[in-house]
């Protein structure tokens, strides 16, 4: 997984249990785009200070995810979520009636659960 998908993920995860200036210099870095200049200057504090809240943050998030591991979870079952609907397209192509109903129930609420229903 792309770095900056693994820390977005995981902010919406553990964002927060950061403190109000790590999850905002986060934000504003990883979200927004800002440079380390940028969120200093608004913020009226030095480049090394946002830098220190941004890994500290960085740091806290993967050390959460390493004792929680709400991340690695929720990939699991979306990947098995994933191979539940490969399947039911499959059955749906082999099964007719009463049967076929049954595939599309299943197919329709593998969909829910993949978006959150």
């Amino acid at each position: 997984m792309d770095e900056q998908l693994e820390l977005a993920m995981l902010f919406d995860f553990y964002g927060d249990m950061l403190s109000n200036k790590q999850r905002e210099y986060f934000r504003l870095h990883h979200m927004e785009d800002l440079s380390l200049s940028e969120i200093a200057e608004s913020e009226g504090v030095s480049r090394q200070a946002v830098w220190d809240n941004i890994r500290r943050a960085e740091e806290s998030l993967r050390k959460n995810e390493e004792k929680i591991g709400l991340l690695g979870r929720y990939l699991q079952q979306q990947k098995a979520a994933q191979e539940l609907e490969r399947d039911t397209q499959e059955l749906l192509t082999l099964t007719t009636g009463r049967a076929r109903v049954l595939a599309e129930n299943i197919r329709r609420r593998v969909e829910e659960l993949q978006h959150g229903i």
